[in-house]
């Protein structure tokens, strides 16, 4: 009796199983059905428009013909190196003090809470952020507004992966050093956080590929620019702007110039994630 009961048990299980096991691989095929899908009529598309050009010329004039992307690929560049500059050390440090110094503090409660706001704000809301101190104060969009922007956005990313790869670091190394004698300072920044390199750094690209295809804080703060310019003070063209004005534009060489952008914008993600993935991802030392 009991071995028939266990059996129909079994056979129930095995069949919720099966019935699981479809219905997960099927949502899979459907996932990765429309992921190559949107990958390839974005390779299709951009291919065709990458050529010399694109990095030598700036954005084209409204119905004019041929123009490239240089000035956007520099503004880019510019605002993301610059939010990169701002971001790391702030991030770095402040994900030292939430697992080094603030376990029991008050201050550290705040700043976890804080930082989980922004990281799930919507990015749209910190460019209205900048746009109200940065740029309605001032009276014009600039590259440094742009910038602000994206480091309030690449600041909260640095901050919980640095705080949460110091964790991982075995106790032991902490205790080895300070029976040495070395001081806290020197055992956060010179044990602890050169052990946890390898997931800081990663968290550091990851960052970096959030910040890369952001649109909507830089309508705010930057806004755009149609002539090259390295003068951060004033709006300067960036490529997610210039993707999004092109692409609804009704010149078929805009169009063409989106499409090229948006592949060169999805590739520098993909390298940064794989860079994240590949070359930083061995273990933390025991």
């Amino acid at each position: 009796m009991m071995t028939d009961l266990n059996q129909k048990l079994y056979n129930r299980r095995r069949r919720a199983n099966t019935q699981g096991l479809i219905l997960s691989m099927s949502a899979m095929a459907v996932g990765l059905a429309v992921l190559l899908w949107i990958l390839f009529v974005l390779f299709s598309n951009g291919l065709a428009a990458i050529d010399w050009n694109m990095f030598t010329q700036d954005t084209p004039a409204p119905g004019s013909e041929g123009g490239g992307l240089r000035n956007a690929i520099i503004g880019s560049l510019m605002m993301v190196g610059l939010s990169v500059l701002v971001s790391t050390p702030i991030g770095i440090l402040a994900g030292i003090y939430l697992t080094e110094y603030g376990d029991s503090s008050k201050t550290a409660e705040v700043t976890r809470f804080v930082t989980d706001i922004m990281l799930s704000a919507p990015s749209i809301v910190l460019g209205l952020f900048v746009y109200s101190i940065a740029v309605a104060t001032v009276g014009n969009f600039s590259g440094y507004a742009g910038s602000l922007a994206l480091s309030l956005i690449a600041v909260p990313v640095v901050m919980r992966t640095t705080e949460n790869m110091l964790r991982l670091v075995p106790g032991s190394l902490r205790e080895a050093a300070f029976a040495l004698g070395a001081p806290r300072w020197k055992v956060s920044t010179m044990v602890t956080l050169r052990a946890a390199k390898s997931g800081v750094v990663t968290g550091l690209l990851l960052a970096i590929a959030r910040i890369s295809g952001e649109t909507a804080p830089l309508l705010f703060t930057a806004l755009n620019n149609q002539f090259y310019s390295t003068n951060m003070g004033a709006p300067m063209a960036n490529l997610p702007v210039v993707i999004y004005q092109f692409a609804m534009s009704p010149y078929d060489n805009w169009i063409r110039l989106a499409w090229g952008g948006a592949l060169l914008v999805t590739m520098a993600v993909l390298v940064f994630n794989i860079l994240a993935r590949v070359f930083f991802r061995d273990k933390i030392s025991a």
